[in-house]
């Protein structure tokens, strides 16, 4: 399969299905075949666009990263960081225990 196919075939989608593991019935793979056949007709008209002369770009416009003074703030209070904790020590998280007793 290539981008310069007319579409894809239903063949062609169940092996893709198959090597993605995915099951699909009729129904699904038909108008998965539809849809990446429409994908695949859009690709081939961005193909036909002349980009030569167009440099590289992540957004089209150009955009300002707005960055501030990395200034820091007073910490939160223990009660109010440990507010929606699913469980809690005083003012300690509770969390489920990762290493062997002896690991630690």
């Amino acid at each position: 399969m290539s981008v310069d196919a007319p579409g894809i075939t239903l063949e062609d989608l169940r092996r893709l299905a198959d090597l993605a593991r995915l099951e699909l019935g009729d129904g699904e793979a038909t108008a998965l075949a539809a849809d990446l056949a429409r994908i695949l007709g859009f690709v081939r008209q961005l193909q036909e666009l002349d980009t030569a002369g167009v440099p590289p770009t992540a957004h089209v416009m150009e955009l300002a990263t707005p960055l501030r003074e990395d200034e820091p703030d007073a910490p939160l209070p223990p009660e109010e960081a440990i507010r929606n904790a699913p469980a809690h020590e005083g003012t300690a998280f509770l969390v489920p225990q990762v290493l062997d007793s002896d690991e630690a």
